[in-house]
C-alpha cells in the first residue's frame, strides 16, 4: 500500500502544483508592471520552488548531439543495438569520416542499477566520446515492465551482461560505475571457467562494494543491521495502476532517493533555501545550476524486488563474492578462473557510500591476472561520485583508464595517448605523476552545488536567511499586491489596448495604496505603468 499512497498524495496535491506553476509563469511574465516588486519576486520564487519538490521528474536525456574528435565537431546519434525487456544497450554512434572508423577502443560503461537512470553517466559519456566508441547499458524503470515480461533477479542481471559481452565478440573493455561490479565480476568469472571467449579486454571497476566487509561505511552497517528480511517487509512493494507494469513487485525509487536525500538532508534543505534567494535576488545562473542538477538527481527509477533483496543479502550482508560462496545458476563463481581479463579498480578518498579498500579488494580476489595487468588508483579529495564525473575524473582518472585500457587493445597497443587532459584548454598537457596531487576543486560531489558567483554578499539575501520573507515586506503589503495577480493574468495576454485600460484603472488602484513600507516601490510601479499605456496608445 506505501506506493499506492505515494500516488495517492502525488494527484492530490497536482492541482495546488498546476496552480502554483501557473502563478509563477504569471508573475513572470514580461509585461507583468510588478514582476520586479520584492514581495512578488519573493511569490514568484516560492511558487516555483513548491512546484518544482512536489514535480515528478522524467527521465532525462542524454543530450549529446555533437562531439570533438581530432579538433572537428562531429554528430553524435544514440542507436539502440541490442535489447531486452530490461535493458537497452545504447550507442553513441559518432559521424566521424571513413578514415577514422574503427581505429578508437570500444568502451562498455555499465551504469549502475540503484535508482539513477543511465543518464547519471552522462559526463562519463561525454568525457570518453571523442576518442573511443562509447556504449552504455541503459537499464528500464521496473514500473514501465508489464507482468508478462517474466522477473528479473540477480542472475538474469549477470546473464544479461554475459550475452552484451558476447554482443561484442569480445572486443571491449567495460567500466563498471559502483553497483554493477559485483555483477561483472560474476559474469567475467562465469565465461572464464566456461573458456568462453568473448571476456573483455579489460575491466575497469570504480567505487564498486566487491568486500564491503572492508571499512564498512553507514550504508553497508545498515544492511547488516536490519537484515534481508527487515528490507523485505518494509520497502517491497506493488507498482499502483495504471503503470505498465500494475502488480509487479518492486523497490520503490522514491524510497531509494529518501535514503541518499536523508545522508545529507542539511544539504538539500539549504540548496533549496538558495534556490528561493537566487531568484528572488534575480541570480539566473545559480538558479539554473540548481535546476539542472536535481532535474537529474531527483529523476529515480524502480528495481525489482526479486534483484534488490538478492543483492542486499548476497554483497551487504552475507558477502558472498568475497568469501567464494556466490553462485550464478546454481554454479560458484570462482574469481580465481579470471585470467585474460586486465584489471583497474578506481576509490574515492572521500567515498561514503563504498569505503576504502572495497572495491581494490577485486584485486586480490582475481589472484591469477599477472600482475602487470592490474592497476589500483586512489583519487584523492573526491567523493562516491567524483570516481565516474567532474573535473577530477576528467583530469585525474579518465586519463589514467585511457592509458591502462590501451594497453591492451590491438588497435591502440603500443601508440602514444594522450594521458592528461585539461577540460579548459582542449589541449594535451604534461601528466602529473600519480603520487602529485593537483589541487583543483571538486563540483562532482552529488551533494555540492557551485557557490554563487558575487564578490560581496548580498544583503537583501542575508536578511531574507535571518528574518523571513517578511524582511522585504508586510504580510498585508504582499496580500494587497497578490490581489491583482488574477488580473494581471488575464489582461498580459490581451491586445495592447486592453492591457492599457488595465494599466490606467491599475495606477487609480495603487494610487490608493497607503501601506507604509511600499510606498516608494508604488510610486515607482504608477511612474512605469503611465509610461507603458503612454506607448501603447
Amino acid at each position: 500500500m506505501l506506493y499506492h499512497w505515494y500516488e495517492f498524495t502525488h494527484a492530490a496535491v497536482r492541482p495546488a502544483r498546476a496552480a502554483a506553476n501557473g502563478y509563477r509563469m504569471m508573475l513572470n511574465h514580461p509585461m507583468n508592471v510588478f514582476s520586479q516588486n520584492p514581495a512578488v519576486r519573493s511569490t514568484l520564487a516560492a511558487c516555483e520552488v513548491f512546484e518544482r519538490t512536489t514535480r515528478r521528474y522524467e527521465k532525462p536525456s542524454f543530450d549529446l548531439p555533437t562531439t570533438q574528435v581530432d579538433g572537428i565537431e562531429v554528430d553524435v546519434t544514440e542507436e539502440i543495438v541490442w535489447q531486452k525487456p530490461f535493458c537497452k544497450l545504447i550507442h553513441f554512434k559518432r559521424d566521424v569520416p571513413e578514415a577514422r572508423r574503427g581505429k578508437d577502443p570500444r568502451l562498455l560503461l555499465v551504469a549502475p542499477m540503484s535508482g539513477h537512470y543511465a543518464t547519471l553517466l552522462r559526463g562519463t559519456v561525454e568525457t570518453f566520446l571523442p576518442d573511443h566508441e562509447v556504449y552504455i547499458t541503459d537499464w528500464q524503470d521496473a514500473r514501465d515492465v508489464p507482468l508478462t515480461a517474466g522477473t528479473f533477479d540477480l542472475d538474469d542481471y549477470v546473464d544479461t551482461l554475459s550475452d552484451i559481452f558476447r554482443h561484442f565478440g569480445g572486443d571491449v573493455h567495460v567500466f563498471a560505475v559502483c553497483q554493477p561490479s559485483v555483477p561483472v565480476l560474476a559474469a567475467i568469472a562465469s565465461m572464464e571457467a566456461a573458456d568462453d571467449p568473448h571476456v573483455p579486454l579489460s575491466v575497469m571497476l570504480a567505487g564498486g562494494p566487491v568486500d564491503t566487509r572492508v571499512n564498512p561505511t553507514a550504508v553497508n552497517d545498515l544492511a547488516v543491521k536490519k537484515g534481508t528480511e527487515w528490507f523485505r517487509r518494509n520497502v517491497i512493494t506493488t507498482v499502483p495502476w495504471p503503470s505498465r507494469g500494475f502488480g509487479r513487485p518492486v523497490y520503490p525509487g522514491f524510497l531509494q532517493l529518501t535514503g541518499f536525500m536523508t545522508m545529507n538532508l542539511d544539504r538539500h534543505v539549504n540548496a533549496h533555501r538558495e534556490l528561493f534567494v537566487h531568484l528572488v535576488r534575480g541570480d539566473g545562473d545559480n538558479a539554473e545550476k540548481h535546476r539542472e542538477f536535481y532535474d537529474e538527481y531527483l529523476a529515480v527509477m524502480d528495481l525489482t524486488a526479486e534483484f534488490y533483496l538478492q543483492t542486499i543479502e548476497s554483497v551487504f550482508v552475507e558477502h558472498r563474492l568475497p568469501k567464494g560462496e556466490l553462485r550464478h545458476r546454481g554454479e560458484l563463481i570462482d574469481l580465481g578462473k579470471v585470467r585474460r581479463v586486465a584489471m583497474m579498480t578506481i576509490e574515492g578518498q572521500n567515498d561514503d557510500i563504498t569505503g576504502i579498500g572495497q572495491c581494490s579488494a577485486a584485486l586480490d580476489l582475481c589472484h591469477n591476472i599477472p600482475a602487470e595487468n592490474k592497476l589500483h588508483f586512489e583519487c584523492p579529495k573526491v567523493g562516491h561520485y567524483g570516481v565516474f564525473n567532474g573535473s577530477r575524473f576528467r583530469s585525474e582518472i579518465a586519463p589514467r583508464m585511457r592509458a591502462f585500457l590501451r594497453r591492451f587493445d590491438a588497435r591502440t597497443r603500443g601508440q602514444p595517448t594522450l594521458t592528461h587532459f585539461n577540460p579548459v584548454l582542449q589541449k594535451p598537457v604534461v601528466h602529473a605523476p600519480d603520487d602529485a596531487g593537483l589541487d583543483l576543486p571538486d563540483p562532482s560531489l552529488l551533494f555540492t552545488l557551485p557557490p554563487a558567483n558575487d564578490l560581496q554578499p548580498d544583503a537583501m539575501a542575508a536578511k531574507i536567511k535571518e528574518k523571513g520573507i517578511e524582511a522585504i515586506g508586510t504580510p498585508k503589503a504582499m496580500q494587497q499586491l497578490q490581489s491583482f495577480m488574477p488580473l494581471s493574468l488575464a489582461f498580459s495576454s490581451a491586445s495592447l489596448q486592453m492591457w492599457s485600460a488595465f494599466n490606467k484603472a491599475t495606477i487609480e488602484m495603487l494610487e490608493r495604496f497607503e501601506v507604509k513600507g511600499l510606498k516608494g516601490s508604488v510610486d515607482r510601479d504608477v511612474k512605469n505603468i503611465r509610461h507603458n499605456s503612454e506607448a501603447a496608445e
